[in-house]
């Protein structure tokens, strides 16, 4: 259900967008995708694509205080495969990642697993920083779009702390068991704690920082840059575009890859905020499949060259 629903929620989305449509709002959608400029569209490619190789770089300033030393070929297969995964399988790429590093660089499972996690909160601290500069930018505007979603943010917020404490709670029943399957989880746990704390026995924080700032400003530049691609949206003020990329960042999760909802959401903040509607939707839809096509083309190929390049292991 977990795989399919979602990827069934994304092409119905598709397909009632098209079917809500006129023909001639179709035929303009078609066209402004047509007519965008080719060279901001390879910009926002290459750009996507550095982000990818500098968050394989990065890694390895996690891995090397648990004394594993990596090739940064390895790390960028392992992270480009594991985004491919995420289109089948949602949340499946972490533990890929996981798996790969375990199997061609001897990296533990449990320790590659933990340094993802502590990867990701290091992510969405720069998110949330994100999400705080576009409120600066555009509060009452992106809260009364929230509003007229019917999106509560300080449910989010909640739901966010309740889980928090029900994690904390199964922990501590795990900690204190002596049943044989929470031993082997507590043994797990330890693992995965120890890939984790790799984040603060780090040598060289400044530069694990720079590339989580450098690895945003990538992603928020290749959003932004697509806008130039369309006559329509190359005007927009900035704290428009920004709304609209805390909107996809969340978006592109709900579906597999974010099939239909990231580009739909994308192109809706743009009309809510005066964008002509097929110059929105056109945004949405360049936008999401640039990201698409890096992660397509390149996790591609690293399924096939990762057994290739490691046929020694």
């Amino acid at each position: 259900m977990k795989i399919f629903i979602p990827l069934f929620l994304g092409i119905f989305l598709i397909w009632y967008s098209l079917k809500s449509s006129t023909p001639q709002e179709r035929e303009q959608l078609w066209q402004s995708i047509l007519d965008a400029n080719k060279f901001w569209i390879l910009v926002s490619f290459l750009l996507g694509t550095i982000s990818h190789f500098s968050r394989a770089y990065r890694w390895k300033y996690m891995l090397e205080p648990m004394g594993y030393k990596s090739s940064q070929a390895n790390r960028f297969m392992a992270v480009m495969a594991a985004y491919l995964a995420n289109f089948g399988i949602p949340r499946s790429g972490e533990v890929l990642r996981a798996v790969t590093l375990s199997t061609y660089e001897d990296v533990p499972f449990e320790k590659g697993f933990g340094t993802i996690i502590s990867e990701r909160v290091a992510d969405l601290l720069i998110l949330m920083l994100i999400i705080g500069v576009a409120l600066v930018f555009q509060t009452n505007e992106l809260l009364a779009y929230l509003q007229d979603q019917n999106i509560n943010p300080l449910n989010t917020f909640f739901i966010f702390l309740g889980l928090v404490g029900i994690i904390i709670l199964g922990l501590n029943i795990v900690r204190r068991s002596t049943w044989l399957p929470f031993q082997k989880l507590k043994n797990l746990a330890k693992g995965l704690l120890e890939g984790m704390k790799s984040i603060l026995k780090m040598k060289q924080k400044w530069a694990f920082i720079f590339h989580t700032v450098f690895i945003w400003t990538l992603y928020l530049l290749m959003f932004f840059v697509i806008q130039l691609s369309i006559p329509e949206t190359a005007n927009t003020p900035v704290g428009i575009i920004m709304a609209a990329f805390v909107v996809g960042s969340f978006a592109v999760s709900a579906t597999n890859g974010g099939i239909g909802v990231y580009p739909l959401a994308v192109g809706g903040v743009l009309m809510f905020f005066g964008i002509q509607e097929h110059a929105a939707e056109a945004f949405g839809w360049i936008s999401w499949a640039t990201q698409t096509a890096v992660v397509l083309l390149f996790g591609g190929l690293s399924f096939i060259f990762l057994p290739l390049l490691n046929n020694r292991k």
